[in-house]
């Protein structure tokens, strides 16, 4: 099992920044992949932006450019530092950890998740 706890949401004005942390405690194989998703009212979750343990990268393309993610290793915590924010990016943030066991089997964990609000 794995615990996904976030932290960091909140309300801020279109072309503000918001940095959004999750802590992940548990069964964290060497081999995984920690992220951030979002869903909007309305629409499905969609993923922003993921990080391998190996260093690799992903972002969504309407946030490329506006968001960083990184992870420190050694605390197993991922960050989404988002800048430049927009009233579309409005929408509940979940942390997701893709875990691959020893024996190959994969895993989906999920945080709580987070609002994230952007007025204009």
């Amino acid at each position: 099992q794995v615990q996904l706890v976030e932290s960091g949401g909140g309300l801020v004005q279109a072309g503000g920044s918001l940095r959004l942390s999750c802590a992940a405690s548990g069964s964290i194989f060497s081999r995984n992949t920690l992220g951030w998703y979002r869903q909007a009212p309305g629409k499905q979750r969609e993923l922003v932006a993921a990080h391998t343990n190996g260093g690799y990268t992903n972002y969504a393309d309407s946030v490329k450019g506006r968001f960083t993610i990184s992870r420190d290793n050694a605390k197993n915590t991922v960050y989404l530092q988002m800048n430049s924010l927009k009233p579309e990016d409005t929408a509940v943030y979940y942390c997701n950890a893709h875990i691959i066991n020893v024996l190959g089997y994969e895993y989906d964990y999920w945080g709580q998740g987070t609002q994230v609000t952007v007025s204009s």
